[in-house]
């Protein structure tokens, strides 16, 4: 093949069609192995304009309003926002309804050295 822009430009183009079917065959021989655990970024408060790490998830599961079932809220607080944090949907209080603060585990590793 002359080594002109069309034939450089079909090579490559070669090039990444074998490139993207080896991928394919690597993804599919490895299809029944577990992905690692990937850490978990530490998140952020909920709220808007708030870029205090998240202390707290809130949670709240009450009836929908069109009676079609359970609806489960939750959001990750920053501590002065989930100092403010209460039930809002008492309307939707059924036998199951949970409204629950949950501490978020920190991470004590830096603490213990």
């Amino acid at each position: 093949m002359p080594d002109t822009k069309q034939g450089r430009d079909k090579q490559a183009r070669d090039a990444e069609k074998r490139r993207r079917r080896r991928d394919v065959e690597e993804s599919l021989e490895r299809g029944d192995e577990e992905e690692p655990p990937q850490e978990e970024a530490p998140r952020t408060c909920h709220r808007r304009d708030c870029n205090e790490l998240a202390a707290f998830l809130v949670l709240e599961r009450y009836q929908e309003e069109t009676g079609q079932g359970a609806v489960e809220a939750e959001a990750y607080l920053c501590r002065a926002h989930t100092a403010e944090e209460s039930p809002t949907n008492l309307d939707g209080v059924y036998e199951d309804y949970v409204f629950r603060v949950e501490p978020i585990a920190e991470d004590r590793s830096a603490d213990e050295t």
